[in-house]
C-alpha cells in the first residue's frame, strides 16, 4: 500500500484520483474502462464502498465514497487498484486489436522498475492523495467538478451525456453503475 495513503476519519466521505501511470490514455477503449466499472460494482457489494459520484476519464479516475463496512477506506481503495491493475494489464496484453500494446507494456514495466513496491507492471501512480470532504457544500462542488471534467475535455456539450461518470444519475437518470448515493 503506498504511504500516500491518508484516511484519517474511516467514516468520512473522500474525494480520491486514479491516475495512469505517464497520464497514459488507457481508457480510450471501453473494454478497460468496464473493468474499472465492474471493479466498483464489486466493492459497492462486497467490501463496503459507497459511491457518491465517479468519472472515468482517458487516464485518470475521480471518485467521491466512503467505507460503510467494516473494511478501512485505504484497504477498499488499496484492493481496487490492485485487482484493476492487473486485470486492465492482463487484458491489454491478451487483446490482439491493442494497437499501443507494446508501447503501453514498456510503459509499465519502467515505472514498475522505478517502484520499491511493484514486481512486473505499474499501472496507477502512487501519488493520489484521499481529501475528506467536510461540508456538503464541499461534496457539491467535488460533485461539480467530477461531472464537468468530460465537458472541460470537450467530450460531450452536457455532463449527463457521458456514459462513464455518475452525472446521469445526478441528472434524474439511470447510470451504468448502479446504487450511487445522489445527494441534494
Amino acid at each position: 500500500m503506498s504511504r500516500n495513503y491518508k484516511f484519517y476519519n474511516p467514516k468520512g466521505v473522500y474525494f480520491i484520483s486514479f491516475a495512469v501511470v505517464g497520464w497514459l490514455d488507457v481508457f480510450t477503449r471501453n473494454e478497460y474502462k468496464n473493468i474499472v466499472i465492474d471493479s466498483l460494482a464489486y466493492c459497492q457489494k462486497n467490501k463496503g464502498l459507497e459511491i457518491f459520484a465517479w468519472c472515468i476519464m482517458t487516464n485518470h479516475v475521480h471518485l467521491i465514497f466512503r467505507s460503510i463496512g467494516e473494511r478501512a477506506p485505504e484497504g477498499i481503495v488499496g484492493d481496487f487498484k490492485r485487482f484493476t491493475s492487473k486485470a486492465i494489464v492482463k487484458t491489454i496484453t491478451d487483446n490482439q486489436q491493442e494497437s499501443r500494446k507494446e508501447f503501453l507494456l514498456n510503459e509499465f514495466e519502467k515505472a514498475a522498475q522505478a517502484s520499491s513496491n511493484v514486481m512486473k507492471y505499474q499501472f496507477w501512480r502512487h501519488d493520489n492523495k484521499p481529501i475528506e470532504l467536510w461540508s456538503n457544500k464541499v461534496i457539491a462542488e467535488k460533485i461539480n467538478y467530477i461531472h464537468n471534467n468530460p465537458v472541460e475535455e470537450g467530450y460531450v456539450f452536457r455532463p449527463e451525456d457521458y456514459l462513464y461518470s455518475s452525472a446521469v444519475d445526478y441528472a434524474g437518470g439511470k447510470g451504468i453503475l448502479d446504487d450511487v448515493i445522489v445527494t441534494k
